[in-house]
């Protein structure tokens, strides 16, 4: 079962998990005719079921139907400034939503149809912010605004479950994830594209150093098979690992490099915010431990990345808004 399959990153899970014949169970919600899901046909080749997260009985009925042993836990509000404007919605769904999946889970084993894998999509966003940076895996959460609030929570709900009741749950933290698919505006990588798609120059919001660790939607999909992978060993069970390029870029210089990108003859419209409000201005990934313990190891750097991204938008028929 995949949970936020209609998301920009659960899309390309759901089609990697299809390609490789996997069987692909998916709760909705609402239909998103625009998500890459829906428009790539992706959708089609899973099992959609129509469910609340928050639904109890609908999420055991599912599980035991479809005889569900595996889950991706990707759903959730995930923009930060509506989460900031909605936190209510946002905990509702990241916190409550996660208890009562873990608890359908944990129900459907007890009478007999254990689960084999559980993997819990945290953020980076959970370690809130720190003056020592990389964040590893020790680095204590100490979130502060809503949506990291709400990751750490989730993060720390599915650790509980793991080590409280014997379950095979591992939490993902994953850097910034980009790439074809993904049209939330405040985002950087599709904000810039869109305006340069458009012949307008591209938004920085902030004064253009805030530092971030960026990976390629591609390396975020095998980060999740691999960690799920890594359940098969039940020394696993409770670990979060992260999952990133371990290389912080300044907005400002991911914003060149798709101008480059585009071939396009602009200046970024820099508005000068140091960092704006909600945010972080520097968070990167400490990924060692998933590359030496489990031997995941990003394919894509960021130039290869932004050029694939830049492709996908701009190519006829993708480019939806």
């Amino acid at each position: 079962m995949l949970t936020g399959a209609q998301g920009f990153v659960g899309s390309w899970l759901a089609e990697r998990l299809l390609d490789e014949g996997a069987r692909v169970v998916t709760l909705l919600h609402d239909v998103e005719p625009e998500a890459r899901f829906n428009s790539e046909g992706i959708g089609e080749r899973c099992i959609q079921v129509r469910a609340e997260l928050t639904d109890y009985e609908a999420l055991v009925r599912a599980l035991n139907e479809y005889d569900i042993h595996t889950v991706f836990h990707l759903a959730a509000k995930a923009v930060v400034g509506m989460a900031n404007r909605s936190p209510i919605a946002t905990f509702d769904t990241n916190i409550r939503g996660t208890w009562t999946l873990l608890e359908a889970c944990r129900g459907v084993g007890v009478v007999g149809n254990p689960l084999e894998r559980i993997v819990v999509a945290s953020s980076d966003k959970a370690y809130g912010r720190h003056a020592e940076l990389p964040f590893s895996e020790d680095s204590p959460l100490e979130p502060v605004y809503p949506y990291d609030v709400s990751k750490a929570a989730t993060d720390m709900i599915a650790r509980s479950y793991a080590a409280t009741y014997n379950m095979p749950i591992a939490v993902s933290r994953l850097a910034n994830v980009y790439g074809g698919g993904d049209f939330h505006p405040s985002r950087i990588v599709p904000a810039t594209i869109f305006a340069l798609l458009d012949g307008k120059r591209p938004v920085i919001q902030s004064d253009g150093s805030p530092e971030r660790d960026y990976l390629y939607v591609e390396d975020a999909v095998a980060a999740y098979l691999t960690i799920a992978g890594s359940l098969e060993d039940g020394e696993h069970w409770g670990r979060a690992w992260n999952a990133g390029n371990d290389q912080p870029v300044a907005v400002r210089d991911v914003v060149a490099r798709l101008i480059a990108v585009a071939g396009a003859d602009v200046e970024p419209d820099v508005k000068g915010e140091p960092t704006p409000h909600a945010q972080i201005d520097r968070q990167f990934l400490d990924s060692s431990a998933i590359r030496d313990e489990l031997g995941w190891q990003p394919q894509w750097d960021l130039d290869r990345g932004l050029a694939a991204s830049w492709r996908w938008y701009s190519e006829a028929g993708s480019r939806r808004r």
